[in-house]
């Protein structure tokens, strides 16, 4: 099958005209977010990308599939992903971008529960929610956060980027896989209103998604624990023809078999820097 309609939760802005919010941690009972929008459902067409993954560049589309097995594969102890799947993976990041250096700041593992509610970070689900993990305030703020005073100046001047990567774990991502938004069908200026995504002790920024009827969605069906996308989450560079972020966003596929394993998978986050 080489398209699937499936609904996407799009942004809408507060009807009050106020500043969009949301609270990084979901509230013990109840399991949600805080926040002061709404989501707007619209039936999209989802390409399958199987077979023509070479047409999708990080420069180009905003992502690109990668088949590049991990050593390391259970993925249950924080420390052990640190230990080992970061090194194998700042090596594979340096590998395909060229870049002169990589600092991965954070990772999350969501593993699907339907019913489950998210009561802390052990409990990550999927995010059904048409998204940009950053904006260019909030991946500054990112380099500055975790890298030396002194470095971050001078590596902030120099074109840099965030980057997801982004892996099934376990079995293919057939439940609830990962859909992705080419760049090049994507209005800048008009589609992505900043959200400040509030933390107990800071405030960060993510991009909401307005439905726009040009969005092109793409997804690799089907896509196996040796498999990865990069999502590109921000780009400092400013030439016209370079991809500068990806809207994505889990989905229900539709083509799914009844049955399919939950989706389990880790994404990784990635300051990406170049000379």
């Amino acid at each position: 099958m080489s398209t699937v309609s499936a609904e996407l939760a799009y942004f809408t802005p507060p009807s009050d005209g106020s500043r969009p919010f949301t609270t990084i941690n979901a509230d013990p009972a109840t399991g949600q977010r805080a926040r002061n929008w709404k989501n707007e459902e619209h039936t999209v067409e989802i390409e399958n990308v199987r077979g023509k993954e070479s047409d999708y560049t990080l420069d180009t589309a905003g992502f690109q599939y990668v088949t590049k097995p991990s050593k390391h594969s259970a993925f249950i102890n924080d420390e052990d992903i640190r230990g080992e799947y970061y090194p194998e993976s700042i090596e594979l990041l340096e590998d395909i971008t060229g870049a002169s250096k990589v600092v991965l700041f954070d990772h999350t593992v969501r593993r699907h529960r339907p019913g489950d509610v998210e009561t802390d970070e052990t409990k990550r689900q999927p995010v059904d929610q048409v998204h940009v993990d950053q904006t260019p305030e909030s991946a500054t703020a990112r380099v500055h956060r975790h890298l030396p005073v002194g470095e971050a100046e001078k590596l902030v001047k120099k074109r840099f980027q965030i980057i997801n990567l982004w892996r099934p774990i376990s079995h293919p991502a057939v439940d609830h896989p990962l859909a992705l938004c080419d760049y090049r069908t994507v209005d800048a200026k008009k589609d992505l209103v900043p959200i400040a995504l509030i933390y107990p002790d800071r405030e960060g920024e993510t991009y909401g998604v307005k439905f726009n009827p040009a969005h092109r969605w793409k997804y690799q069906r089907g896509m196996k624990p040796d498999e990865v996308v990069l999502i590109k989450c921000y780009d400092s560079a400013q030439g016209d023809n370079i991809a500068r972020f990806t809207p994505h966003t889990g989905f229900k596929d539709p083509s799914a078999p009844q049955g399919a394993p939950l989706r389990q998978s880790i994404e990784l986050r990635a300051l990406v820097f170049y000379d």
